[in-house]
């Protein structure tokens, strides 16, 4: 394997999403957008005692993933889309060698919109 082809911060980062319970706690927060959530909150969504969500956590943000702050006496966590974007860069930046038809739409289920719902009315009241 070539030298350069690998990044020791990228195998952090995947390392961390490897778990399927701080992978479920990215996508919370990603899905939480800027806003983020507080650490017991976290906890709940997931079903992860606090104590064991902590070291989740902290996985997390020495992976470049999330970031926290301290608000009183409670710690706020919001993905931290900059790593985010970082890593999908990383991982992506030699899909095409050279001709770009040949990776399409390189993340075609991505949109910047709530998902389809079957059951909610089409806007217009159609």
């Amino acid at each position: 394997m070539p030298q350069d082809s690998t990044a020791p911060w990228a195998v952090d980062a995947l390392g961390a999403l490897a778990h399927a319970t701080r992978l479920a706690v990215f996508r919370a927060l990603v899905t939480a957008g800027p806003d983020g959530m507080i650490a017991g909150a976290i906890a709940g969504h997931c079903g992860v005692p606090p104590s064991t969500m902590s070291h989740h956590l902290a996985a997390l943000e020495r992976a470049g993933l999330v970031q926290s702050e301290r608000e009183s006496r409670q710690i706020h966590y919001r993905a931290d889309f900059a790593g985010m974007r970082r890593l999908m860069t990383f991982l992506m930046q030699d899909c095409c060698q050279g001709v770009p038809e040949m990776c399409g739409d390189p993340i075609p289920g991505l949109a910047c919109e709530p998902p389809f719902d079957p059951l909610r009315e089409p806007a217009g009241g159609d």
